[in-house]
Formats: C-alpha cells, sequence, structure tokens
C-alpha cells in the first residue's frame, strides 16, 4: 500500500516540507559530526566536496524530472532554482535585470542560519560551500552561466542571507 496514493494535495505538501526539512537536518548533522571528528577546515572541504557532486545530481533530476531544457539560459536556471528542495523551506527570490541577461538569486529567509541564531551560534561562513554549489548547479543546467557571490554569511548585509548573480557566458 502506498500512503501517498491516499493524501489530499495539502498532505503532499506537508509531507514535502517534512522531507526537505529532514534532508537539511541530516545535512547539518553530517557537518557537525565531521565538524567534531576532523575541525571545521577539514569539515567545510569535505562539504564543499559533498555539495560538488549533490549539486550537480539535483541539477540533472530537476531538469529530467521538470523538463527543463538543457542550455536552456538563464529562463532555465531560474525555473530549475525554484524546484530545489532550498525552495520547499527557505523564502528565496529572483530579480532579473532590464535587459534579462543578469539573474539575481536572494535567499530570504535561510534555515540553517536562523538555527544556528536560535542556537546562539555564529553564522555559517557558507561561501566556499556556496560557491562551489552554486556554480556546479548553474553550469549543470547550462554550461554557459556564469556564477558570482553578491554576499554570503557572516559577511552578508545585517539581516541578509546569501545573494547570487548569474550570466551567460558571451561567445
Amino acid at each position: 500500500m502506498n500512503p501517498y496514493a491516499e493524501m489530499s494535495r495539502e498532505e503532499l505538501l506537508e509531507a514535502l516540507k517534512m522531507y526537505a526539512r529532514n534532508w537539511l537536518a541530516h545535512d547539518g548533522c553530517w557537518f557537525l559530526a565531521a565538524e567534531a571528528e576532523h575541525g571545521l577546515e577539514t569539515a567545510i572541504r569535505l562539504d564543499e566536496l559533498a555539495w560538488e557532486r549533490f549539486a550537480v545530481a539535483e541539477a540533472r533530476r530537476i531538469v529530467k524530472g521538470f523538463d527543463i531544457e538543457a542550455g536552456g539560459g538563464l529562463e532555465a536556471l531560474a525555473k530549475a532554482l525554484s524546484y530545489r528542495m532550498y525552495a520547499v523551506i527557505n523564502e528565496q527570490h529572483i530579480e532579473w535585470s532590464e535587459d534579462r541577461r543578469r539573474l539575481r538569486f536572494f535567499m530570504d529567509i535561510c534555515r540553517v542560519q536562523e538555527t544556528r541564531r536560535r542556537k546562539g551560534l555564529a553564522d555559517f561562513p557558507c561561501k566556499s560551500v556556496g560557491i562551489i554549489e552554486f556554480e556546479n548547479f548553474s553550469r549543470t543546467i547550462d554550461p554557459r552561466i556564469r556564477c558570482r557571490c553578491l554576499h554570503c554569511p557572516p559577511e552578508a548585509p545585517e539581516g541578509l542571507y546569501c545573494g547570487w548573480e548569474f550570466t551567460l557566458k558571451e561567445d
């Protein structure tokens, strides 16, 4: 028996949110265990290696699962970003330049940083991990896409989380 076949739309959405929170909790538990065992510097390096692989796998599955045009430029990236696991549990938004040649992505509420703050911990220094994650995710959508970090904790402006800018490499 498949219990999901019996669920309402609202119940399925709640299940999706729960699984997204579980996924993020597992990522956090894994990182804290690596940090406890090997120290912060090594844990961050291991996190970078993990995100390098996961971002590609997630992007490929999103492209296939939601019929996003491979090589579809910034429009494809915008659509793919909306299907990431983060999108289920973090508030985020995108902004387009007037000529639509630049896409900016902002994490408005980050559960990782919010949880750390609630526990009295310093912001996680996620820039190096984020660069690897967002570069690999976006280039899997379209190899022409270039990524630039606008800001990232702990160096983000007060009240902000991460911000990223994407452009297409000119041929």
